[in-house]
């Protein structure tokens, strides 16, 4: 028996896929806005306040705030996110029977910024061709186990 993802998980990996792109792209994006925020508080010395006494958006002063501090905001909910990356990337791993290696690898992603979005396209594209193979193994299948009956 080989190695590998068996056909009847192709509608879980689909599922897992499509999970996994959507969760790369805000993990990605929301890591972006973390760096911001670390540029503005360990750079700066400033949070990133919301509705403050100095106006809608505003660098204010670390401890000073009196508005919505979105530099815990973003810090939060990049954290969020990535636990739902790496638990679709989990998942994939699982499912594909990758190497621990690619688990590692792909789980970058939400560590290094724009990393996520190179993968959000690199890691479909490989599901997708090897979810194809997988169908047009399993569409020939029958048709050499007949011939030998």
């Amino acid at each position: 028996m080989a190695i590998g993802p068996s056909p009847k998980d192709i509608p879980a990996i689909r599922r897992t896929l499509a999970v996994y792109k959507v969760s790369s792209v805000l993990t990605g994006t929301f890591l972006l806005g973390l760096v911001v925020m670390m540029i503005t508080r360990y750079g700066l010395g400033s949070d990133i306040e919301l509705n403050g006494e100095s106006g809608f958006l505003a660098l204010t002063p670390v401890g000073e705030l009196t508005g919505f501090n979105l530099s815990i905001f973003l810090l939060a909910v990049h954290g969020w996110l990535y636990v739902l990356y790496l638990a679709c990337d989990f998942l994939l791993w699982r499912l594909l029977r990758w190497p621990f290696w690619k688990f590692l690898w792909i789980a970058m992603g939400g560590i290094v910024p724009l990393l996520s979005f190179f993968f959000e396209r690199q890691v479909p594209r490989e599901v997708e061709a090897l979810i194809a193979s997988l169908e047009a193994e399993q569409r020939a299948r029958p048709a050499t186990e007949g011939a030998s009956a």
